[in-house]
């Protein structure tokens, strides 16, 4: 059989006595060693979290076998839990519209390979993106959407994570609002980047709202995508300073270096396991 050598668990529950070591001793018993770990206590939620990666020395059991054992732990602590292979890049497809920015800059990362995770595709409503797409030898698809057939296209881009076994949908400047059927099958498997500060100046042209208060910080927001437009659980923010100098058109370039660098830190995070829902909020354990 088969040695699995890095496994990383990721749960929530109610804080309890007695959770870490009842987790550590039995991946100890199962032939694995802590290489890391961090915890976090929400003291009004009374919730904890915790994210830890465990190495498999000589005789570990198998990601199978280890599962079912932490089966019985789980149940004890009513656990929301999720136990994966570390080294399984999970699958994703990029969607975009005309600006490619975010596209451009998660492509080179996973190209270099400081982005682990297995782009299958890129899907747009546009041909903008076509040539960079093919350019990162990656399938490009054109799904033109209009009121009339945005039920079909949808269908059609659920379908593609569906063929592809496809983990999580990356929406890079996709401009497009998803049905409230996709979103509900989507759920907790697409984030959005959003080129404001979140909770403030949302709907369209953030930038120029900002510039006509006279903001001294611009910011953008990478989150999940809930029914709920623009007020999904945030994952990662950024902001950079501006002045009275700086008008729209300035903003919005200073804008687009933000969005990709917040767009690229939520992807790595959530595909490293890193991220825990809690609520309308998140557990980031990214340090």
């Amino acid at each position: 059989m088969a040695q699995v050598e890095d496994l990383v668990l990721r749960f929530s529950c109610s804080d309890k006595p007695g959770i870490v070591a009842a987790v550590a001793n039995l991946f100890a018993l199962q032939g694995f060693n802590i290489r890391e770990s961090s915890q976090f206590e929400d003291v009004v939620s009374r919730r904890f979290f915790m994210r830890t990666v465990f190495e498999g020395l000589e005789g570990a059991k198998s990601l199978t076998d280890i599962k079912s054992a932490f089966k019985a732990v789980a149940e004890r602590y009513q656990m929301d839990w999720q136990l994966c292979d570390l080294k399984r890049k999970p699958k994703v497809i990029i969607a975009v519209s005309k600006w490619g920015h975010c596209l451009n800059n998660l492509l080179n990362s996973w190209k270099r390979g400081t982005l682990a995770v297995d782009i299958v595709a890129v899907v747009s409503n546009h041909e903008d993106m076509r040539e960079l797409t093919q350019w990162y030898g990656l399938d490009y698809h054109y799904l033109p959407m209009t009121k009339d057939n945005k039920a079909e296209q949808e269908q059609l881009i659920l379908g593609l994570m569906q063929e592809h076994e496809v983990d999580l949908l990356v929406l890079a400047r996709y401009m497009q609002i998803l049905s409230e059927e996709m979103v509900t099958n989507l759920s907790g498997r697409a984030i959005n980047i959003h080129h404001s500060f979140l909770p403030g100046f949302k709907g369209a042209k953030p930038y120029h709202q900002a510039f006509d208060r006279g903001v001294k910080l611009i910011g953008a927001t990478a989150h999940y995508v809930t029914e709920d437009l623009d007020e999904g659980p945030i994952i990662e923010q950024a902001v950079e300073r501006v002045s009275h100098v700086n008008f729209p058109a300035e903003l919005v370039e200073l804008g687009r270096d933000i969005e990709a660098v917040v767009l690229n830190r939520a992807v790595k995070w959530h595909c490293e396991q890193r991220v825990l829902l809690n609520g309308s909020k998140t557990v980031v354990f990214n340090r």
